[in-house]
């Protein structure tokens, strides 16, 4: 059966790009009998309010979407996220780090033989200073990263699935080690206050709901090689992917809640109907989705 999710985070409104991706996920899942299910990704409690996740399920109701089952919190799944990282652990493949991103924009402007630094899905990729003390004791207050020559250790490519834009036609992703060395470095999976980061929550979550497909934003595409290397450590499923495109305002920039982006609910207040946010992102209407 087919799985979706929307994983929105309750730190602000849902904006128009929210909407474009809860309502394809649910459309995708209902057209082929499927379910849909609701996570909110909360990881971030010092920024998360219950307010907004409660204008969330309004703004989802309001469009018209239903989900399936409980809704999953990540605030409640530490131990899972712990468990994951403590079979990483045993295998070596975790390493202390306590530099910060000074520390590692210092680094990077470092003289490299002419050599610039390479950008990945988390921002300057990690020179791997701490890399070294990889044998010694993990300590409070170090962020846990995955140390990625080791977790690719015998493998010499990892692949996942996408859809394309008619979420019919299947697209193979293949990235090579190197890809993954000098584009990607050794991510951070747990933060240095101890809480799982994003990329191994949202593959712990994936597993632990048995979502079939992912759908979200474009600008998750570069990370996507992260979870799917994670998949294969930890021995889950790989999901399919859709990466759809992103929703622009006016002057062709991704909308964002840090920007102001103009809310669903204002929408709402305005007299828009939930057709008028479909046709507001180029979907279907209800009648014709």
């Amino acid at each position: 059966m087919i799985r979706t999710r929307f994983a929105p985070s309750p730190t602000g409104p849902l904006h128009l790009g929210h909407a474009y991706s809860a309502i394809t996920a649910h459309d995708f899942a209902r057209r082929q009998g499927g379910m849909f299910l609701l996570r909110i990704e909360d990881l971030d409690q010092s920024r998360a309010r219950p307010e907004w996740e409660a204008q969330i399920f309004d703004d989802l109701a309001w469009l018209g979407l239903t989900w399936d089952g409980p809704v999953l919190r990540q605030a409640t799944r530490s131990a899972a996220y712990e468990a994951a990282l403590t079979a990483l652990l045993g295998r070596g493949l975790i390493y202390g780090c306590k530099c910060s991103r000074r520390d590692i924009a210092q680094a990077a402007s470092a003289p490299q033989e002419g050599t610039p630094p390479n950008w990945g899905p988390d921002g300057l990729v990690y020179p791997g200073t701490c890399r070294p003390h990889i044998a010694g004791h993990l300590l409070a207050g170090q962020a846990r990263r995955l140390d990625m020559a080791a977790a690719l250790a015998g493998c010499s490519k990892i692949a996942f699935q996408e859809l394309s834009d008619d979420l019919i036609t299947p697209i193979d992703h293949i990235n090579n080690v190197d890809h993954f060395i000098d584009n990607i470095g050794d991510a951070v999976l747990a933060r240095s206050d101890g809480a799982a980061a994003y990329h191994l929550a949202v593959v712990v979550d994936d597993a632990a709901q048995d979502i079939t497909h992912v759908v979200r934003g474009a600008d998750l595409l570069s990370a996507t090689p992260i979870h799917a290397l994670l998949q294969h450590l930890l021995g889950y499923a790989k999901p399919i992917y859709h990466h759809h495109a992103l929703i622009r305002d006016s002057n062709g920039k991704r909308l964002a809640k840090r920007d102001d982006a103009k809310a669903i609910a204002k929408f709402r207040s305005e007299g828009a109907s939930p057709d008028d946010i479909r046709a507001m992102v180029g979907l279907p209407t209800r009648s014709n989705s």
